[in-house]
């Protein structure tokens, strides 16, 4: 049913909404049934185990900041647990709230938190002397196939102010690799209107197997033994052709990561855990509002016809929406609003973009092929001396940066006698491989912060289904210590409260990525010194076998090709209203190959029934929260955040009331400016110039005949 048969419903009061319900622990849904019920509210089929449910009173405890406010949530002072060695699960589940905003935003001040989003600015945009606290309830479960080795982790929260006569309910998958609390940033645009907010963590999640000590992470982020956990471990790894023991002795200290070791491939699966996110929330609202039978059974009378569902989430979590979109057969979702999306392509699409007037060197890439590209080269292409301006280039060690450049040299990979020479060539290869001009100044942070190798590392781990104990390309995950760059067992401080620190793609929390045949022995892989070459070039070998698994013959290079395989989008949205927000700079998802093509894709496959609106975002780039945390980031770029917000926003107006969507465009912002290296300006609304309603034809993204054209 279209959203606004929904409304009709709605007011014509087709539905009895019982004033409260519900229970506060382990509750296992309605059902059971007397004669006199009709439709039990029943609790999904994937559902297994217990259903965990608390309330939050919006005072101690709240849903969007566990307690914190906007000062406790805009504060660098971090919650942490009063013994990180038994941190409590309110204590995590505060942490990690805490941890997950702010991985995701910027939350300083002269950046646009707290005036022109952060939970004091009110559903209106209004600024408010309040904290932001949201009441409500909070319901946690596993989506498994009876095995316990998906246990995707769902999480439905429902605020006190969720009106079940006017229902809404947006969904907030996880960005990244993160764990349940990923969303959280996203989820403020729901929490904030009274809709009921769908988590999952969509099979990946932050804390891990640490093999050392065989402790493995619960669903509230509390570990417990292997042994003793069995099915209610949120992760448990599983051997490949060694044993979990042999492989310890051999290599001791090491942890397995759900995401890369899970054999589960969780990408091909991350639509479908979207649409069991938002049914098991559908059945949660019934658990509270659903209407009561006269023997005292909760009904599913609020069903999906009557609830404006709207699909978002950032990168991975947008990549999952938009999955979710193409994979609802049933008529769950009404609109999308997504921001800086993973989408892949078919090789098959067929789309090409101009941009200028200009076919643009490469589009419509997977994301294993310019992210293992983006490994080799960003490291490299940071030393060009065009880019000395660069933010965080003085964090890259030019002597690693150099050597690599020069094993890309060897390898027939660059060009050049010097590192002036063989930067500027490695910066033309990321050019030719689909990089806009616009991304340059971010390859010294993403080298030097280790995105593309972590990555790169995590994705082919996935891909090929492979165990811990298979070390593909020869990389594991250790943390290390003592002054020193190799393995050592992970201290209980830090392990314990993983779940809330980690990322669920090391580097972070304490973990790193070890380069398992350095010279030397195992260690920290972007130090370690290459076997053969004697240098340090970040581990060249690594990244080159990465890239080997693209196009190779091996078992484990097909085993990665099939997984990649699993994971292209097929373009159809299926008729609903959608948004797209992307940053132009975007060094890590490349506008050319994701958001660009993918609306030709859906062009393509819908034709005239195609209602998604791309928004291309001038100085917006892919992590928000490095504005506020990298020199030079609040000077060149502005919050994509708010332009989510805002696509929100008219998706919202869209289904409610018939409003129609911005069509497809590029909006000009203006960057905060200000001497480099000093901090930015505040930023104003000058800054971030709304979406225009009529944009004229400078700003105009079109399509025609499966080409995109993207105005300069």
């Amino acid at each position: 049913m279209h959203a606004s048969q929904k409304l009709i419903a709605l007011a014509a009061g087709t539905i009895a909404i019982a004033a409260c319900g519900g229970s506060d622990n382990n509750n296992n849904g309605g059902g059971g049934g007397g004669g006199t019920s009709q439709n039990p509210n029943n609790r999904p089929t994937f559902v297994v185990g217990t259903i965990n449910t608390l309330s939050y009173d919006g005072n101690t405890d709240d849903l969007l900041t566990g307690g914190l406010g906007k000062d406790g949530i805009g504060s660098a002072t971090a919650p942490v647990p009063a013994d990180p060695n038994a941190p409590t699960a309110a204590e995590l589940r505060r942490y990690a709230i805490w941890n997950n905003y702010r991985a995701i935003v910027d939350t300083t001040a002269s950046g646009g938190y707290g005036s022109l989003y952060g939970p004091n600015v009110d559903a209106q945009g209004n600024i408010t002397s309040g904290q932001g606290k949201i009441a409500g309830v909070e319901y946690l479960a596993f989506a498994d196939d009876g095995t316990g080795l998906q246990n995707v982790t769902l999480m439905a929260q429902i605020p006190a102010t969720f009106d079940p006569n006017n229902p809404c309910l947006i969904s907030a998958t996880s960005s990244g690799s993160r764990g349940i609390y990923g969303g959280i940033a996203v989820a403020e645009w729901g929490l904030k209107r009274g809709c009921a907010v769908a988590f999952t963590d969509k099979g990946t999640g932050a804390a891990p197997h640490d093999l050392d000590t065989d402790t493995v992470p619960l669903i509230n982020g509390t570990r417990a033994a292997r042994v003793g956990a069995g099915k209610t471990a949120q992760f448990v790894a599983q051997p490949g052709a060694q044993s979990l023991s042999d492989f310890t002795a051999a290599f001791p200290h090491r942890l397995a990561f759900k995401h890369a070791h899970s054999k589960q491939n969780p990408e091909k699966d991350w639509g479908n855990n979207t649409l069991q996110a938002i049914e098991f929330a559908i059945w949660a609202i019934n658990d509270r509002f659903g209407a009561l039978a006269t023997d005292g059974t909760r009904q599913a009378s609020i069903g999906k016809d009557k609830i404006i569902v709207i699909a978002s989430a950032v990168s991975n979590g947008g990549g999952a929406a938009i999955a979710a979109a193409e994979q609802d057969s049933s008529g769950l979702i009404d609109g999308v609003a997504v921001g800086e999306p993973n989408l892949n392509l078919p090789p098959t699409a067929g789309v090409s973009v101009r941009r200028g007037g200009v076919s643009v060197p490469a589009s419509g890439k997977h994301l294993y092929d310019y992210t293992t590209t983006a490994n080799l080269m960003q490291l490299c292409a940071s030393q060009d001396v065009n880019l000395v301006n660069a933010p965080f280039l003085a964090g890259v060690p030019a002597v690693t940066a150099g050597n690599r450049c020069a094993a890309l040299a060897t390898a027939g990979l660059v060009t050049g006698a010097d590192i002036s020479a063989r930067s500027a060539s490695a910066r033309a290869a990321l050019r030719a491989a689909g990089w806009e001009a616009e991304s340059d100044d971010l390859y010294a942070s993403l080298s030097g912060l280790e995105v593309g190798s972590s990555i790169s590392v995590t994705y082919a781990n996935a891909y090929a289904r492979a165990s811990v104990t298979d070390r593909l390309c020869n990389y594991s995950f250790a943390a290390i210590g003592g002054g020193a760059s190799t393995p050592v067992q992970i201290s209980p401080a830090v392990l314990n409260v993983f779940f809330a620190t980690g990322n669920g793609v090391p580097p972070g929390g304490g973990v790193t990525l070890i380069n398992d045949v350095a010279s030397g022995g195992p260690t920290r892989d972007f130090v370690s010194v290459s076997t053969g070459s004697g240098v340090a070039d970040a581990n060249f070998p690594g990244a080159k076998c990465l890239r080997d698994l693209l196009t190779g013959t091996t078992a484990q290079a097909l085993a990665v090709q099939t997984g990649i395989s699993q994971t292209y989008r097929t373009g159809n949205l299926r008729g609903k209203p959608a948004m797209i927000v992307h940053g132009r700079s975007d060094g890590l998802l490349p506008v050319n190959h994701t958001s660009r093509p993918y609306l030709g894709f859906n062009r393509a496959q819908e034709g005239a029934a195609s209602k998604l609106s791309y928004i291309e975002v001038e100085n917006g780039q892919h992590f928000d929260a490095f504005i506020g945390a990298i020199a030079g980031y609040g000077n060149r770029y502005i919050p994509l955040h708010l332009y989510l917000n805002r696509a929100l926003d008219a998706v919202y107006a869209n289904l409610r009331s018939n409003q129609p969507l911005p069509p497809s465009q590029v909006v000009r912002t203006t960057p905060r400016g200000g001497p480099n290296g000093t901090p930015a300006p505040a930023i104003t609304a000058t800054n971030v110039p709304p979406i225009s309603a009529s944009p004229g034809p400078s700003n105009t993204i079109s399509v025609s005949a499966n080409v995109v054209d993207v105005p300069n």
